[in-house]
């Protein structure tokens, strides 16, 4: 028999991201605890960025799901300290953006102290999700998401959005 506990784990754990839905919440890593006590679920996530504007459907999705999942008393926290790291990304969500033409993050930069203000492009050394040409270029560093920059495959010349180190 399924501990409630995990019930409401592997529920929470099947939402899918909105802006990126070929990831669920948790190979996204924003998932970041499940808990249940006194029949409240307390779910708490993290946000890519903290003025992510998918946080209110992430948290409205969660509170659906798990309510017709039979929870009746849920609650959706979330935690801004640590901060979200592109590491945090499973192994699962890096193939199921490069399956879907994003190109997923590399290692997430050392941080320790304050992080620096750059207002220059970041370099990046990519390869194409199509064709996995090295010969990319930044198009934009913002894609259609905060979270994303925009490339252009030199040798496909296909455009491609790539998921920022963070």
């Amino acid at each position: 028999m399924v501990s409630t506990q995990t019930c409401a784990r592997r529920v929470a754990a099947s939402v899918a991201d909105p802006e990126l839905p070929m990831l669920t919440l948790h190979d996204l890593g924003v998932l970041r605890d499940v808990e249940v006590a006194d029949g409240r679920v307390t779910v708490t996530i993290t946000p890519t960025y903290s003025g992510c504007p998918a946080m209110a459907t992430m948290r409205d999705d969660l509170v659906h799901r798990l309510t017709d999942a039979g929870f009746t008393d849920v609650e959706v926290r979330v935690r801004l300290h640590p901060a979200w790291s592109s590491d945090w990304i499973t192994d699962r969500g890096r193939a199921a953006l490069a399956d879907h033409g994003l190109s997923p993050p590399g290692p997430a930069p050392e941080r320790s102290g304050p992080v620096p203000l750059t207002l220059l492009p970041r370099r990046r050394a990519l390869t194409c999700p199509r064709c996995g040409s090295s010969g990319t270029e930044l198009t934009s560093e913002f894609g259609s998401t905060a979270c994303k920059a925009l490339y252009r495959c030199a040798a496909c010349l296909e455009p491609f959005e790539h998921v920022k180190e963070i």
